[in-house]
């Protein structure tokens, strides 16, 4: 449970992911909503990331509420498959609200708002995005992709970039349930179009 402390004491949260998206900037570059899971609660939660120059020796790899080593690989991953120059520039990734997440389904939120935040160019408010980045840049399946776009429905998403194969099994096995658009990825270089 998710619980904040008021003058009456500790008071469960009904709608984390509303909490935790209610001061997320609309047009900021390096700003993405995840969809991820804590247990069996979907939750969405808002990642960003800022690149800017480094004027140091070495560039800085900084991040907050995940895993610094895995943020490194991402960007390895971005250099190699995706062709983003990023040895001399600093690289922070906070997830918002204090959270910590240790789950590989958050590897495409990194890569967007690493990508963004390079690019300067926001990225869309109404899309979510969730997948795991393997180390040839492909996009690979998580666990409850439905449950995640569940979630993201109730708070008015309209798109989600997704893995190829969970879009494909969706689409499969619930034609007409989903309100959302689905973009599948199978490939990092799919996404740096789509975001």
């Amino acid at each position: 449970g998710i619980f904040e402390m008021k003058g009456v004491g500790l008071v469960e949260v009904e709608n984390p992911s509303g909490l935790f998206l209610s001061e997320r900037p609309k047009d900021a570059s390096g700003s993405v909503v995840i969809a991820t899971q804590e247990g069996t609660r979907p939750m969405l939660v808002e990642l960003q990331a800022l690149v800017s120059q480094s004027y140091l020796g070495s560039a800085r790899r900084m991040a907050l509420g995940v895993d610094a080593s895995r943020v490194s690989l991402l960007l390895a991953i971005l250099e190699k498959r995706a062709g983003l120059h990023l040895g001399d520039q600093d690289v922070f990734v906070n997830v918002v609200s204090g959270i910590q997440i240790n789950e590989p389904a958050i590897d495409l939120g990194i890569v967007a708002a690493v990508v963004s935040s390079f690019r300067d160019r926001p990225i869309d408010p109404a899309l979510i995005v969730f997948g795991e980045v393997g180390l040839a840049g492909e996009i690979r399946s998580i666990q409850r992709a439905e449950q995640r776009i569940r979630e993201a429905e109730k708070l008015g998403f309209k798109r989600c970039v997704l893995p190829l194969r969970n879009e494909e099994m969706l689409r499969k096995e619930n034609p007409k349930k989903l309100k959302m658009e689905l973009i599948g990825v199978s490939q990092i270089g799919d996404v740096l179009g789509v975001i």
